[in-house]
């Protein structure tokens, strides 16, 4: 079963372009882009993801991400 997002696939993909568009503009390679996504990611759980959550949400988001390359 595939799970529902609150987000439109336009919000997603929108986003998604923008931060490629970046990446591509500084012509970055692919290590120094997973380096700065995943600082990105780090970020994000750090300053938006309460303490007693954070450790579960960085679970769940590497599990989704290991999924999708497996797909």
């Amino acid at each position: 079963m595939a799970i529902q997002s609150k987000y439109t696939n336009a919000q997603v993909e929108s986003l998604i372009a923008e931060l490629l568009m970046v990446l591509e503009k500084h012509q970055s390679p692919t290590d120094l882009s997973l380096m700065v996504l995943g600082n990105c990611v780090s970020h994000l759980l750090q300053t938006k993801v309460g303490e007693q959550s954070r450790a579960q949400v960085a679970q769940q988001f590497a599990k989704a991400l290991e999924q999708s390359v497996k797909q």
